[in-house]
């Protein structure tokens, strides 16, 4: 039985949750992986995330397709460091930010890649961290896809699509100004929040008061800060922008409160309540 050959270079969350996504839609993959982490390929092992693990690029790039599944800096890097590839093998990338990666990649094997996001993730990291419906119902946004060639574009959405992907297609530019608003300043809001709180509460009080709100609105404050630093150096420019938007409704309301304006207020808050009608 010919099997299709998976590569998943970074075995911890995102690419974990992928071997388990694509083993529930074939039989028919072998997968092999590739961890700079020890403990992360001997995780994948143990969990039967993977099939063997590469010893180096080179061996891992003979795969027909392949997911870069590290954090941003790292699939920059690794995207100038692949040599000579088979014409249809398929690399795609589900970096955070895009613009920077689709820039990146060398000329001779861009029609090889496809710069890929999916819209999902946890808090958590390592691939006992995989979960089987990470994927799932999920959004993935396919960028710059016109620089990718036909069977790679053909074979990133049928692969995304036997995910129960919802795709959407997007330029890369415009891809991180939307997700500067929509996710990495929540991030950084989340971090802010964490460090405000610890640094004026005592630990017990913070477990003894902290209800549901709080405990969903830091959650992602827990979210690797290693991927999450590449993720606000890539995308500076817009998080910057982003931040500067959020301070100005914030100071919004400091203002109201601090003049009395309850009625103003009240009708922020339900200007603020619409978005729920969207989502």
């Amino acid at each position: 039985m010919h099997r299709t050959k998976i590569g998943i270079i970074g075995l911890g969350l995102m690419g974990g949750s992928l071997s388990i996504a694509l083993k529930e839609i074939s039989n028919k993959f072998h997968f092999t992986g590739l961890d700079h982490n020890e403990e992360h390929c001997k995780g994948a092992l143990t969990l039967n995330l993977v099939d063997e693990i590469a010893q180096s690029l080179d061996e891992i790039s003979q795969c027909d397709i392949i997911f870069l599944t590290i954090p941003v800096d790292g699939i920059i890097a690794i995207s100038q460091q692949f040599k000579e590839l088979d014409e249809k093998c398929t690399i795609i990338d589900l970096g955070s930010t895009k613009e920077k990666i689709s820039n990146a990649i060398p000329a001779d094997i861009r029609h090889n890649f496809v710069t890929a996001h999916p819209m999902t993730g946890t808090e958590k990291f390592g691939p006992y961290a995989a979960v089987a419906d990470l994927y799932k119902d999920k959004v993935v946004v396919l960028c710059d896809l016109e620089k990718s060639g036909k069977h790679q574009q053909e074979t990133a959405k049928k692969i995304f699509t036997d995910m129960k992907m919802k795709l959407v297609f997007m330029d890369a530019k415009e891809h991180d100004r939307h997700a500067a608003f929509i996710s990495h300043m929540p991030h950084a809001l989340s971090y802010s929040l964490a460090n405000a709180v610890m640094k004026q509460e005592a630990k017990e009080s913070i477990v003894a008061l902290a209800g549901g709100g709080f405990k969903d609105m830091s959650r992602i404050a827990k979210s690797s800060p290693n991927m999450w630093e590449d993720i606000f150096r890539q995308n500076k420019e817009n998080l910057l922008e982003s931040i500067y938007v959020f301070q100005s409704e914030l100071k919004k309301c400091q203002k109201m409160v601090e003049n009395d304006e309850w009625e103003n207020l009240n009708s922020w808050m339900k200007e603020a309540n619409t978005l729920h009608d969207i989502l």
